[in-house]
């Protein structure tokens, strides 16, 4: 994999490039020691993978980010010092198509192979996600319905990945306060961010958000966000669990595995959302959910900081509408006001 290491400080550029050349098959392509260094570089030669630092003079890492995927839009791994300190501006890179984030390793301190081992296990997840040629199949079987006695709430069940954030920003602040659904949550995500995304979120959101915790129950007006690295499913009891299973999925929390999970076992009505993101998860996830008989929304390519998992969708005759981010929370609202 070519990559390009966007950096200002010498003894980090250092760490980064023993890292990247480490593993076989990895080379640095370019070193940018700013934002906009890191455009002008790109432009000129487009990496497989951008390590992005935050915090650098002349242009930062967000700014950096915004760029890049507007012009040459390419994987980012945001890997700088201390992500938990800089929680915030890792959702704002991640609002403009920022992957994932880990810290940046440190030279000098402890085994190397241990320090640099999960920039590398990121690093590995990324490159299975972009050369992944597997081919979707036309479609996806239909699910029986469990019987069971009453009705339960309605459930807006919402995947994002890449540029996620700022999307379900966008959408959670549009919904009124008394939205008369349960949402969950499915965003590729790091475990370590997910409390600081959920205080994020909430702090825009009208609605009470927080993560999910196993045994929950799905709450009408309550957002739950899926917290671990392990995949987020709903169980037979209607409560949320965390499962490591499917171990080979390239991106955990896997929107698929909660979407089928949904379709399993959820007896009232569903909404599936699609947004922004890399890849195809949540695309046959989705499309199990509209074979249902749900309402199924992708977000359109205008407004996608990456059209991958909704194009996917879309290709897959998964979604009912594809719409603009904006017009996403009105249709929720339209539609079950409707059933209602």
């Amino acid at each position: 994999m070519r990559i390009g290491l966007v950096n200002d400080v010498p003894l980090a550029v250092e760490a980064l490039r023993r890292a990247v050349v480490s593993k076989p098959g990895n080379q640095v392509l370019w070193v940018a020691r700013n934002g906009a260094e890191a455009v002008a570089m790109c432009e000129r030669e487009k990496p497989d993978l951008i390590l992005m630092d935050l915090l650098m003079p002349t242009m930062d890492g967000v700014e950096a980010t915004k760029r890049i995927m507007a012009s040459t839009p390419c994987p980012i791994l945001v890997v700088t010092v201390s992500v938990g300190a800089n929680a915030w501006r890792v959702f704002e890179a991640m609002g403009h198509g920022a992957l994932d984030a880990v810290d940046t390793p440190k030279l000098g301190s402890g085994d190397p192979r241990q320090t640099a081992a999960p920039l590398l296990a990121k690093i590995d997840s990324i490159g299975r996600l972009i050369s992944e040629k597997r081919g979707l199949p036309d479609g996806a079987p239909r699910r029986p319905r469990p019987l069971t006695g009453g009705e339960h709430v309605p459930l807006v069940a919402i995947g994002a990945s890449a540029g996620g954030p700022a999307a379900l920003m966008r959408v959670l602040s549009d919904l009124p306060p008394d939205f008369p659904a349960a949402v969950a949550i499915i965003q590729h995500v790091d475990q370590q961010f997910a409390a600081g995304m959920a205080e994020w979120l909430g702090a825009h959101a009208k609605l009470p958000v927080r993560l999910a915790c196993p045994g929950d129950l799905l709450e009408r007006g309550t957002v739950l966000l899926a917290g671990t690295n392990d995949h987020l499913t709903l169980t037979a009891a209607l409560r949320l669990a965390y499962t490591p299973e499917p171990r080979e999925y390239s991106y955990r929390p896997s929107v698929d595995v909660f979407f089928r999970s949904v379709s399993q076992f959820w007896s009232g009505p569903v909404i599936g959302v699609l947004l922004t993101g890399m890849g195809r998860d949540g695309a046959l996830g989705l499309k199990v959910l509209r074979n249902d008989g749900n309402h199924t929304i992708a977000q359109d390519q205008a407004t996608c900081a990456v059209y991958g998992m909704p194009k996917a969708a879309v290709a897959l005759n998964a979604a009912v509408e594809v719409l603009p981010l904006d017009q996403i929370a009105p249709s929720l609202v339209r539609v079950l006001a409707r059933r209602a």
